[in-house]
């Protein structure tokens, strides 16, 4: 490494969802996990308002991604052409209910989003975003699950909790 090179540690920073879809009688139906993209807009917002000054957003919203997604680091919410929103469910985005940070994480695995799926569709992933509707706010992360799209039903529950990690890089 040349002499005018300065190595330093890093961070990382990363998520992963775990969702669940019970049918109507609450028997399950499949599980997966996806790892998410935090994209430039959510690392930007997080050194904002770590660094910067910019007020925290609260609460945030989980959405689910439909069949086929492609991600970007450059995706916004009002901007992501390799993917689409499934929305067939009860209500808007549900928020993300997480709990104070521990060891390096934080997560909303004592308070599960759920959504009540009101149509058959498919579900690939998920993503966080700062508004429950709309386009106007900002895509934090998106993931694929890691077995592929699943089915839903109407009548079906998808639960869907999330849990971010950050953590030097060990460089």
């Amino acid at each position: 490494m040349p002499d005018n090179i300065v190595k330093v540690d890093g961070l990382k920073a990363g998520g992963i969802f775990t969702v669940e879809c019970f049918d109507s009688s609450g028997k399950l139906k499949w599980r997966d996990t996806a790892e998410n993209l935090v994209v430039n807009a959510g690392l930007n917002h997080l050194l904002d308002v770590v660094f910067h000054g910019v007020s925290q957003i609260s609460p945030w919203h989980m959405g689910l991604v439909g069949a086929s997604p492609t991600y970007a680091a450059t995706d916004t919410l009002s901007s992501h052409s390799g993917w689409t929103e499934f929305n067939s469910y009860t209500g808007n985005r549900q928020e993300f209910n997480e709990g104070a940070a521990s060891s390096q994480q934080i997560s909303n695995s004592g308070n599960a989003a759920s959504f009540a799926i009101t149509g058959s569709g498919t579900v690939a992933g998920a993503f966080i975003c700062s508004v429950n509707t709309g386009t106007s706010g900002i895509l934090f992360c998106e993931a694929s699950f890691s077995q592929g799209a699943k089915s839903v039903s109407s009548g079906d529950t998808v639960n869907v909790t999330y849990t971010l990690s950050a953590a030097d890089d060990g460089a």
